[in-house]
């Protein structure tokens, strides 16, 4: 043997010994990224044969920084004094390359000292993302597994750019590719950076469908989840591609067919091709749908007693003779389902039997109820609240521990849940088999929602234009249920202050009890052009106490007693003269509102509701009438009666209907202010308009004074007055002692994208009016008629005596000429002609129609609405746009 003999085990080679006298060769075995070396070539092997085994004399490791050499040592079968050939080399390369801790590696012979030579994978010093805009970091990052301070190995990278690309590919952008590229820093460190093409997203650009006679390729689509892309669909997110989409429109196919009586049909396969730019997906359904099949014997054998199969026949909603149709067999298995649970049996087991006649293409069915024990309610688990009390959600439930069970407790139950705002949405109530076939154990795992409410914002609105708002609510006070709120707003034309409390069960009893005490301040007003003028100013200060008590499950009685102080005044400076209101400036009607007054209020509301959820309700109604009393001392004296209704109807598909109604009237029990104005002060009585009645001004519907004060008297004997311009016309709205609104309105439901941003979107059909008021007595243009020559003049006031005079005309050299608005001497006040008159006092509807959207925006709520008055009275303001942000609407 030569005195320098060398054995080469190079990787990403054929590793076989190769012997080399006097000669060391070496390349790397694993390239780092990028970079490829080839191998050098190699002189073929002498034919001689296999040397014999050695015994390794010693073993020493070059090149490491960061790893010990027992390290590296321990990862191999290398041991000193241990024979070695060929293979048992072989084999120790292998296990360096399976560390993925080296780019390079070899093993160097010398008659038995074994040169393990290593060059280290570098550390990773960054990983940064490049390109990524749909995707933001937050979503890429936890799919990524390479981090600093890790080593770096190729297969780590390969597996986070295929991570990388499933995760486009779910957002449908299949044709996203991701470059791994390596920045080499020092001390054998490197940056890792993912740069990434997103492409654009993968389209549904056609859907095929082969194989259907009965119905159109338009009829079928209609039924699918997935779109095709188009100027029609361009706001859809159903026009990408998705497979789980593409399993639930084989889904939607079938139930089709199912529900229009073709039994037999089935999707043979269903195809997603991906177009060659990987932009555009081609879907392709094989279908074969079969013949149409009627029902034919429709009946029930029942095993349990409590059951009559011929009534229960009675009550199916298929008759013999019917197209066949699934879906209404589902319904009623279910139906069925709660029937049995309604008579106590929670576990009934409805199973449908078919036979079919394919000759005759008759399907039979028979419902069989199998006998099952009644069912009685072992025991209640309530998991999951940590603040919420167990007796706050015990005390919603309409089953006890020991009563027997009853699906409809445990639906009214979760609704009940769901209406408290408490939990997640959607709570249900699950069933589990307790110790014996005949027990039940009702487990409820609830999620608290946050209950506390801290707002601090400001916004602008159409109605109070800029305005600040600051409330803390806390809907589940200490765990109780108990409601604790304080609210300040102020705005330009409103302030208010209100701090509430409310105990929903009194000493652990059903009656609720609660009060609340508030300052408020309002300036009515109206417009002139785009001027908000303010009429007149009402500052309430007064305390509520209210209690309620149900009746029955869903009856409840409610009453209450408030007392309010009152101070209506007007502008001193605009519209009083001698320290007195000016009628001639304000009006009869403002005038005669203005004073101080107590208002002490008792009233009761008798309310109906058995809707699924009161804070977003799907299904239901809710019935309410109130009556309040004024006049158990104070000075204010009528009654107050109100009605309404409200009904919500689940269209399917999630659009939800609701139809609701209302109406009031007040009832004077004392006198009149003056004899000549009504009974019901102006700021008792009911008005109407945005935002209740979308489509109109706020107060723009009902009983008005609209004053015109465009008046051309050049000629005193023939005044014309210009009803067209609103430049110098003033809107007052008196508001009515009856009134009535009814609403329809859809709610439109959105993707998952939209409902997680808070959006809900609606139409709408708005019809109401405000009616019933005495005509207030008017001051016209005849009362600025000079009864001697019956010409129109201004008036002049003296401001001693108050005496009104009329206004002469100029006089030059002797000669009078021009209008009548020179005033004589002693007079101080100059009165310009105007016209006031009357209108809106009708019962008929006013209609409008539009469509809104509600946003909870992270701004606070905000709600906009496009609306278009199709019918109104003369004097009506109307109003196509509005919106609110910032406080509650």
């Amino acid at each position: 043997m030569n005195s320098v003999a060398s054995q080469i085990f190079p990787a990403r080679t054929q590793l076989s010994a190769l012997l080399l006298a006097g000669t060391m060769l070496a390349w790397p075995a694993a390239p780092a990224l990028a970079q490829q070396v080839a191998p050098p070539a190699v002189p073929a092997p002498a034919a001689e044969a296999a040397p014999a085994a050695s015994t390794v004399q010693s073993i020493t490791v070059t090149g490491n920084q960061r790893l010990e050499a027992q390290t590296i040592l321990s990862y191999l079968r290398l041991r000193v004094g241990q024979s070695y050939d060929r293979a048992t080399l072989d084999q120790a390369l292998k296990d360096l390359a399976a560390t993925e801790l080296f780019k390079d590696y070899q093993i160097t012979d010398n008659n038995g000292a074994l040169a393990i030579q290593v060059v280290e994978n570098p550390v990773i010093n960054r990983v940064i993302l490049e390109g990524n805009k749909r995707l933001k970091e937050d979503k890429l990052r936890p799919e990524i597994k390479m981090a600093p301070r890790q080593i770096y190995t190729r297969s780590k990278v390969r597996a986070d750019v295929a991570r990388i690309i499933e995760l486009y590919k779910r957002q449908g952008r299949f044709a996203a590719t991701v470059e791994p590229k390596m920045v080499q820093l020092d001390q054998n460190r490197v940056d890792v950076v993912f740069e990434i093409s997103e492409g654009p997203k993968s389209k549904v650009r056609q859907i095929n469908i082969i194989g259907n006679e009965k119905f159109s390729d338009g009829d079928l689509k209609d039924e699918m989840a997935t779109k095709e892309s188009g100027l029609l669909t361009i706001l859809s997110s159903n026009t990408s591609y998705d497979p789980d989409r593409l399993a639930y429109d084989q889904h939607k196919l079938r139930l089709f067919y199912l529900q229009n009586g073709y039994a037999d049909f089935r999707v043979i396969s269903a195809v997603a091709e991906l177009t060659s730019n990987k932009q555009d997906f081609i879907i392709t359904y094989v279908v074969e749908e079969g013949e149409r099949y009627k029902f034919s014997d429709i009946d029930v054998e029942s095993q349990i007693r409590d059951f009559r199969p011929e009534t229960l026949k009675a009550l199916l909603p298929m008759k013999t003779g019917d197209w066949y149709d699934a879906k209404l067999v589902e319904d009623t298995v279910e139906s069925l389902s709660e029937t049995a649970g309604l008579f106590g049996y929670a576990f009934a087991n409805i199973d449908p039997e078919f036979r079919r006649d394919a000759e005759n293409r008759t399907m039979a069915i028979t419902f069989n109820v199998s006998e099952s024990p009644r069912t009685y309610v072992e025991r209640i688990d309530v998991n999951g609240n940590t603040l919420t009390h167990d007796k706050v959600v015990r005390r919603e439930f309409r089953l006890n521990e020991g009563d027997a069970f009853n699906s409809f407790g445990i639906k009214r139950t979760e609704n009940r849940l769901n209406s408290l705002g408490y939990f997640q949405e959607n709570l249900e109530i699950e069933r589990k088999e307790g110790s014996t076939p005949d027990r039940i154990i009702l487990e409820t795992n609830v999620e608290e929602k946050p209950t506390g409410e801290l707002s601090l914002s400001a916004g602008f609105s159409s109605i109070e234009n800029f305005l600040l708002q600051g409330s803390i609510r806390q809907r589940n006070f200490r765990g109780l249920g108990q409601q604790l709120q304080a609210s300040v707003n102020y705005s330009s034309y409103s302030k208010s202050i209100e701090l509430g409390f409310t105990e929903p069960y009194l000493f652990d009893r059903n009656i609720s009890v609660g009060g609340s005490v508030y300052r408020r301040d309002l300036n009515s007003f109206n417009f002139i052009n785009n001027d908000r003028r303010t009429t007149f100013e009402q500052v309430t200060t007064g305390f509520q106490l209210n209690a309620g008590v149900p009746l029955t499950e869903f009856l409840s009685l409610f009453g209450r007693y408030s007392l309010n102080f009152d101070d209506v005044t007007l502008d001193r400076g605009l519209y009083y003269f001698n320290g007195e209101c000016d009628p001639l400036v304000a009006g009869r009607y403002l005038c005669d509102a203005i004073g101080k007054r107590t208002t002490s209020l008792l009233g009761f509301t008798l309310a109906y509701d058995d809707r699924d959820n009161r804070i977003r309700p799907t299904r239901g109604q809710s019935l309410s009438l109130s009556q309040d009393f004024a006049g158990l001392g104070g000075s204010v004296k009528y009654v107050r009666t109100r009605a309404s209704a409200s009904k919500h109807f689940n269209l399917g598909s999630r659009f939800i209907l609701n139809i609701s109604a209302e109406g009031g009237y007040i009832h004077a029990l004392g006198s009149a202010p003056t004899p000549t104005s009504d009974k019901i002060r102006l700021t008792d009585r009911f008005f109407l308009g945005e935002p209740q009645m979308r489509g109109f001004d706020i107060r723009g519907i009902g009983p008005r004074v609209v004053r015109y004060g465009n008046v051309d008297v050049s000629d005193p004997a023939n005044p014309v007055l210009d009803l067209t311009n609103d430049g110098r016309r003033i809107d007052d709205a008196l508001g009515g002692r009856a009134y009535y609104q009814a609403r329809f309105e859809i709610d439109i439901p959105l993707g998952t994208g939209a409902k997680e941003l808070g959006l809900r979107p609606s139409v709408f059909l708005d019809v109401g009016s405000v009616f019933g008021v005495r005509k207030p007595q008017l001051t016209t243009l005849a009362n600025f008629r000079d009864p001697t020559d019956g010409l129109t003049k201004n008036l002049c006031r003296n401001s001693t005596t108050g005496s009104v005079t009329f206004g002469a005309q100029t006089v030059v050299d002797g000669v009078a000429s021009g209008a009548y608005n020179v005033c004589p001497t002693g007079t101080t006040s100059n009165l310009s002609p105007f016209e006031e008159r009357f209108f809106g006092d009708s019962w008929l509807p006013r209609v409008a129609i539009g469509a809104g959207v509600n946003w909870n925006s992270p701004f606070g709520p905000f709600r906009i609405d496009f609306a278009y008055a199709l019918r109104k009275e003369e004097g009506d303001d109307t109003k196509r746009f509005s919106f609110n942000v910032g406080t509650q609407f």
